[in-house]
């Protein structure tokens, strides 16, 4: 449970990289809509890799939510790690559903 708790955590840090990269491209393309967005980084590779990370991030953070539950592991967890990941949920659920 503590190995996936990290893992979600990296998941949710890649999420927080995507949230200046779709920033960035949205007032790239408010202020040159003529041009096409080549995007933010100049290293394709990584910023696909971080926005598929990101984007997934919110069905694994409520995978773990579901499983910490369920089995009732959260005393196992250091809090911070427990914690952070319920923070990080719920700016998730609030930037995909009402931003």
């Amino acid at each position: 449970m503590r190995f996936f708790a990290k893992l979600v955590l990296l998941f949710n840090a890649c999420f927080l990289a995507t949230i200046p990269l779709r920033i960035y491209e949205l007032s790239y393309k408010i202020s040159n809509p003529d041009k096409a967005f080549t995007g933010a980084l100049k290293v394709k590779p990584l910023e696909s890799t971080l926005v598929i990370l990101g984007y997934s991030a919110i069905f694994i953070n409520i995978i773990f939510l579901l499983l910490v539950l369920i089995l009732g592991k959260r005393k196992v967890l250091p809090q911070w790690l427990f914690w952070s990941n319920m923070v990080i949920l719920f700016i998730q659920l609030y930037y995909f559903f009402f931003w």
